[in-house]
Order: structure tokens, then C-alpha cells, then sequence
């Protein structure tokens, strides 16, 4: 138990750290590209992937759109925090396992069992009323959290397909995946160095090493829960998404006074059932 709650933490923990950038002169672009350049150094240190394994069973059509995908969605999970706050980001970001659920049934011809129908029928309200604004200065801005729940819920169904195949080790996928994204991040850092004329700072490099951390943390914590709680996915699933959403929503409305209407509140309620639904049709 004590890997899901240090994995829950650091996942809310970047969260934090987005929110507190944005009182600083920083650059988001270079926070994610600092981000990868950390990542992959820990994931080197402590996964030790082999790299021998690496051949022509290689996913390589699954890699590169994750390559691509992974710092491009980091970077509206930043604005998403940035613009409607923690509470609504991480709800949106747990939320995206309906999109996976919805291609296990339209595309990959699985079957829907009574408990995840329920938790789609409760979900999608959920996502509805969490998304929905309190006041007109975030009209246009909704469509951030709205980017980060669709992008998550495709990059998971990518992950998912990667884990299918037995041809190379997940950990050394999981390097591979994150040496394309540190590639395409520092390839969008360098283009705005070039084109508009921004400048590296310590500031970006600082904020970048704890958000790298942070996210290899969370990762690495959670496949230790699942490893731990291996007869028991589910748990791992639920405690998981439930406890983002619970901490998140405590922190970004204790600490960083984020607002939220009555039906906020009833969109993160549904949100948690939903969840809970969808941690039973597990068992």
C-alpha cells in the first residue's frame, strides 16, 4: 500500500509543481524537455533496460506516435493546470480510461460487462460536469482539460498495445518510448530557441529536474504496487485513480484556492463512482 500512496503523491506533486511554475518567468517547453532528459536518466539507472533485445519485432509504429504524443499532451497537461487548475486536470487525466474501455468495445471487439456500462454511464456526466465552467473567464479555455483526458486516453490504449507484445521487454519499450519523447521535446526547444529567440535558464533546467523526477517516481511506485498487489489489479487501478482525484481536488481547493461550483462537486462525486464501477468490472 505504501508504493500506490508515494505513487498518488508524486503523481499530484507534478501537478503542484506546473501550478507553482506559473508564478515564475518560466518556459513550458523547456520544463518538459528537462523533464525527459531526467526521466530517461532514472529510467536508465534504476529499470537497467536491455537494449540487445532491441530488433525488427520492435513496435516502432506504436514508439514514434508515443514519442510524439507524451510531451506534446505534458505540455497541455501544463496549461490545463495553468488555466482551469489541479482539481480539473487530474479529474480529466483519470478520466481518460474511458477512452481506452470505449476501444476495447468498438475497436478490439470486447465484451462490456454490467459494471463498466455503469461506470461509462456515470462518467461521461461526470466528465460533463467537471468541465463546466463557473463563470465566463474560462469559456474558452475548457477545451484544455478536454485535450489532456482525450490525449491520455490515446496514449494509454498505445501503452496497452505495447504491453501485447511479448517480443521485447516492457521496461525496455518504456526507454525507448522515453528517448523518442526527450528527442521530439528538445527538437521543439531548440526550433523556439532558433525561431523566437528564447533563451535556456536555470529556472526551466530547476523546474524540469523536479518535474522529471516527480514523473519517473509516480511511474516507477506504481509498477511496484501493481507488482506488490499482483493478484489484485484492481485495487492498484482504483486506489490509483480515486486518490489523484481526492488529493488533487484537496490540494488545488486547500491550498491553491481553485473554485468550483456545486456541480464541480457533483462531477468529481460521479467521478469517483464511475471509477469505482469501473474497478469492480476488474475482478
Amino acid at each position: 500500500m505504501l508504493y500506490l500512496i508515494l505513487s498518488i503523491i508524486c503523481s499530484v506533486t507534478v501537478g503542484v509543481l506546473f501550478k507553482t511554475a506559473k508564478k515564475y518567468p518560466v518556459n513550458i517547453s523547456q520544463i518538459v524537455g528537462w523533464n525527459y532528459v531526467f526521466a530517461v536518466g532514472l529510467c536508465y539507472q534504476f529499470f537497467k533496460p536491455d537494449m540487445s533485445t532491441v530488433d525488427s519485432n520492435a513496435t516502432w509504429h506504436i514508439y514514434i506516435p508515443l514519442a510524439v504524443l507524451l510531451p506534446s499532451i505534458f505540455i497541455f497537461l501544463a496549461l490545463s493546470i495553468k488555466h482551469m487548475g489541479i482539481v480539473k486536470t487530474d479529474a480529466a487525466q483519470r478520466l481518460s480510461l474511458f477512452i481506452p474501455i470505449l476501444a476495447a468495445y468498438f475497436i478490439f471487439k470486447e465484451s462490456f460487462t454490467t459494471y463498466k456500462i455503469i461506470g461509462l454511464l456515470v462518467g461521461f456526466p461526470a466528465i460533463a460536469l467537471i468541465l463546466s465552467k463557473k463563470d465566463d473567464n474560462n469559456a474558452s479555455k475548457w477545451f484544455y482539460p478536454a485535450i489532456v483526458l482525450l490525449g491520455f486516453g490515446v496514449i494509454d490504449i498505445l501503452f496497452k498495445q505495447i504491453a501485447l507484445h511479448n517480443t521485447m521487454p516492457y521496461i525496455t519499450s518504456l526507454f525507448i518510448v522515453f528517448c523518442g519523447a526527450l528527442a521530439v521535446a528538445w527538437l521543439y526547444v531548440f526550433f523556439k530557441l532558433i525561431v523566437s529567440k528564447e533563451k535556456l535558464s536555470l529556472m526551466n533546467l530547476a523546474f524540469g529536474a523536479l518535474v522529471g523526477i516527480f514523473n519517473f517516481c509516480n511511474i516507477l511506485f506504481y509498477l511496484k504496487a501493481h507488482k506488490a498487489f499482483s493478484e489484485d489489479p484492481s485495487t492498484v487501478f482504483a486506489g490509483m485513480n480515486m486518490g489523484v482525484i481526492v488529493l488533487g481536488s484537496l490540494v488545488g481547493i486547500l491550498f491553491f484556492k481553485e473554485k468550483m461550483s456545486k456541480l464541480n462537486y457533483a462531477g468529481l462525486t460521479l467521478a469517483l463512482f464511475a471509477i469505482f464501477f469501473i474497478a469492480l468490472s476488474q475482478l
